[in-house]
């Protein structure tokens, strides 16, 4: 790990006659041992539906920006839709493209079927035209996603679907089948997010006689992906598959991409930067700042982090085989999520203890909160039977009222005679019981003279 070597290929004119040779019997001679037309296309691809030049203009409005949803070196990728409603991907070559990927990738999607590969729907050789038909992944791609929030579980299981799929290429084929071009943006996530492996141009089909361990042929893939033992050998072998899947684990548990040029120099190239942190024990600072860094989190990552180095071991006898590395994934995976599991019960347990306090609580609260409340209902028991005197007392007052005038008007005149007698008495004697309100030597408070 402690030396990567450039990404400049070097010229080896006997390595490329060699390639050269191997990829044209690639293209004339498929895995079953079948004879290709002579196009270079499979006489039938099974399950590959033949579309015409009017159908595909039907389906994307004559190739309408519209339709166009992505763009890359292969060309430009549209949306369409069937006959039968299902919606399609319908990827066109530049016209100034060599065709071998074209037929590389309907040879290759042709004989493949596994829920973690892009299905092939069917294709078009006219003329110029190279157009491939692919299922429709309604997600976008794992680059997209990982500029944005990805939970742990669900990046866990992003990287199992992935090995899965390598893992059949590699061992579930006729022959092997070498991806060649493992990155975040050839792998497609769908709406549940589980993850399919696209993209299939630069695919290479494995040794085919028994004890050979690799093919060689020209450097193709994609720069900070590919296998540095390929790269200086031209000798191509599953195990580079390794390396890039490795690669794509740094990537998908740091959100760096494998080469970031904005970054200081130390940190440029994201697997040496990880390699180091790795080393020094600082898996923290490794780990994407999206991802929250809880008890469960933390327990994985040496795991995760030791696996991830393991595949980008600069030699392929130091790496393991897919197998392997999807067993290991499986392993963290199991005990991630019964690290998560126990975390709920514990949540769970603590969550019905404090229920349970205040479920208690408020019953001791509530008989304090009654006997509390029994010296105010006498209070408004004593204030009802005031209310109720009173009311009585106007009552009895109010037959008062049926009096005859003459009757009222006499007892109005010797009330009011009295009164008068009575303050003439005052003033005259000087009782204090009546204050002048305007003499100055009256110091007594204004609310005293409505007490009784």
């Amino acid at each position: 790990m402690s030396c990567f070597p450039c990404l400049r290929p070097r010229v080896n004119e006997d390595s490329s006659k060699v390639a050269s040779i191997s990829v044209n019997s690639e293209v004339n001679t498929l895995q079953d041992g079948s004879t290709a037309s002579p196009r270079g296309l499979p006489p039938k691809a099974v399950g590959a539906l033949s579309f015409t030049m009017a159908e595909l203009n039907r389906m994307t409005s004559n190739f309408s920006e519209s339709h166009k949803i992505g763009q890359g070196g292969f060309g430009s990728v549209y949306q369409g839709k069937l006959h039968d409603g299902r919606l399609v991907a319908i990827k066109r070559a530049k016209k100034t493209r060599v065709s071998t990927e074209f037929e590389n990738e309907v040879n290759m999607l042709s004989q493949v079927e596994h829920l973690n590969l892009v299905k092939l729907i069917g294709y078009l050789e006219e003329g110029d035209e190279r157009i491939l038909v692919t299922e429709y992944v309604t997600n976008g791609n794992l680059r997209r996603h990982l500029d944005v929030i990805l939970d742990m579980s669900t990046r866990l299981d992003i990287a199992i679907d992935i090995a899965h799929a390598l893992t059949y290429l590699h061992y579930y084929t006729d022959r092997p089948i070498i991806h060649r071009d493992v990155k975040s943006s050839n792998i497609l996530l769908t709406e549940s997010n589980r993850a399919k492996v696209a993209d299939f141009g630069f695919s290479r089909a494995g040794p085919s006689e028994l004890g050979s361990t690799h093919v060689s042929t020209q450097v193709k893939g994609t720069a900070g992906y590919l296998d540095p033992e390929y790269l200086t050998t031209y000798q191509l072998n599953v195990k580079s598959d390794v390396y890039s899947f490795g690669i794509l684990l740094i990537e998908l548990f740091t959100g760096r991409r494998p080469i970031e040029i904005n970054r200081p120099s130390d940190e440029r190239v994201t697997v040496r930067w990880a390699f180091t942190k790795f080393v020094d024990g600082k898996l923290r600072h490794i780990l994407d700042p999206n991802i929250r860094k809880t008890a469960t989190v933390m327990a994985i990552l040496p795991g995760l982090f030791e696996l991830a180095i393991s595949c980008v071991a600069p030699s392929k006898t130091e790496r393991p085989n897919m197998k392997e590395v999807q067993e290991s994934l499986w392993n963290i995976r199991k005990a991630y999520q019964a690290a998560l599991n126990h975390q709920r019960e514990n949540q769970i347990e603590k969550q019905e203890s404090a229920d349970l306090e205040s479920v208690r609580s408020p019953r001791n609260g509530g008989s304090e909160r009654a006997d509390s409340a029994k010296p105010r209902r006498s209070e408004d028991r004593e204030s009802s039977r005031f209310r109720s005197s009173r009311l009585s007392e106007s009552e009895t007052v109010r037959p008062a009222s049926s009096q005859s005038g003459s009757e009222k008007t006499e007892s109005g005149r010797s009330r009011r005679q009295s009164e008068s007698e009575s303050t003439r008495n005052h003033r005259l004697n000087g009782s204090p019981e009546s204050p002048d309100l305007c003499s100055p030597h009256n110091d007594r408070p204004l609310d005293a003279l409505h007490d009784p």
